[in-house]
């Protein structure tokens, strides 16, 4: 009995649903598109865009492609490291008018130039000495003076013509003896340069330090010198 009130129930359900789809009125169209918001991009699918519309690739923005450059560091030169002072004496000159020309054409390839007239050559040696004082005592004291500047190999002469003078070194080359004699000045000692020996004729030098990018046998074809030699550049300042 209960399945039979089942099917019935189906049944009728079934004539329900059928009888509503037939009453129900024709489709109108589809629904409307509710208005897109202005301001807003559309969305536009693939297939709308056509095979026409296919993306293209995409170039670097300008403002891009100038932040990237600029983070780009350029190329820094490597620091030119200056090598050491080279002091050079370019010579012998006849006088020095020649010695002044010697140094007008040097200009560009030196930092300093400096005429300097030396003794020729003949002397076995050079003493560095100060002239005789006054009088014995006067000698003695400038002698502690010296001593207490630092300096060592001094001598207070007792006879003969440089008496009550003071030795201050000897000295088998001229660039040694003008070193010693430059120390002695920076201290305030007026020291002096006497040849050992027989010395020739005055002759004219051009004392000058080099730029770095100079050598020693340009300067001396720049000069038309027949000499060069290499100097202290200590004796040039």
């Amino acid at each position: 009995m209960l399945i039979r009130a089942v099917i019935v129930l189906l049944l009728v359900l079934n004539l329900g649903v059928a009888a509503w789809w037939l009453s129900r009125p024709p489709a109108t169209g589809s629904r409307p598109v509710p208005a897109h918001p202005a301001g807003v991009p559309r969305l536009q699918l693939l297939e709308e865009k056509g095979s026409a519309a296919a993306p293209a690739t995409l170039a670097p923005p300008a403002a891009s492609a100038g932040i990237v450059a600029a983070d780009v560091p350029a190329a820094v030169a490597a620091p030119v490291t200056a090598g050491p002072a080279q002091c050079f004496a370019i010579g012998p000159f006849a006088d020095a008018d020649a010695t002044r020309l010697a140094a007008s054409r040097l200009v560009d390839q030196s930092v300093r130039r400096r005429p300097r007239e030396t003794p020729g050559k003949g002397a076995s040696g050079y003493n560095v000495v100060l002239p005789p004082s006054a009088d014995r005592d006067t000698a003695q004291a400038l002698a502690r003076r010296i001593g207490a500047a630092g300096f060592d190999d001094y001598l207070v002469i007792n006879s003969g013509e440089q008496a009550n003078g003071i030795a201050l070194g000897r000295y088998r080359s001229r660039e040694a003896a003008e070193r010693r004699q430059a120390s002695l000045g920076a201290a305030g000692f007026a020291a002096q340069l006497q040849p050992i020996g027989q010395e020739g004729a005055m002759q004219w030098w051009l004392e000058v330090e080099a730029r770095a990018d100079a050598s020693g046998p340009q300067l001396k074809a720049l000069a038309a010198a027949a000499q060069l030699r290499s100097l202290d550049c200590a004796t040039l300042r």
